[in-house]
């Protein structure tokens, strides 16, 4: 059974005790959230200071204004590639089909960047500058 859950929140805000997971290019702390977008449960980012929580899909970043933060656990991040998926890998959104989705981060462009794992696809996607890069090596986030 996990010892996680998933906090409701919006415009930006976040639980005292939610999971910082990466680091935006300001220095400014990014956490773990997921939020809905298009039938999908899609992990993401969330930026404090931009008010929203960024997901991505089909190739581009949206910002959601309405997401749930990660809180409690114990985590760790795993180096992984491809559709290598951890079984203690934190499953943290499903598309309209069912299928799971993870957290995985990368580091690109002097961010330390979270997104999504698609296993179907092999790669990790993140939102980053209106896009959705992919990364066929990553970090997914595992539970200890």
């Amino acid at each position: 059974m996990p010892n996680h859950h998933w906090i409701p929140c919006d415009n930006g805000k976040v639980p005292m005790d939610a999971f910082i997971c990466g680091m935006d290019k300001d220095g400014s702390s990014l956490y773990v959230g997921r939020a809905f977008h298009e039938g999908d449960l899609l992990p993401g980012k969330i930026v404090p200071s931009h008010g929203c929580i960024y997901v991505c899909r089909n190739g581009a970043e949206h910002g959601v204004k309405r997401y749930e933060a990660l809180v409690g656990g114990n985590f760790a991040w795993t180096n992984t590639s491809g559709n290598r998926i951890p079984r203690d890998a934190v499953a943290a959104g499903e598309t309209a089909t069912k299928e799971k989705l993870y957290v995985g981060r990368v580091v690109h462009d002097g961010t330390l960047t979270i997104g999504k794992v698609h296993p179907s696809h092999g790669v990790c996607y993140i939102p980053y500058d209106g896009k959705e890069l992919s990364f066929q090596v990553y970090d997914i986030l595992v539970s200890k």
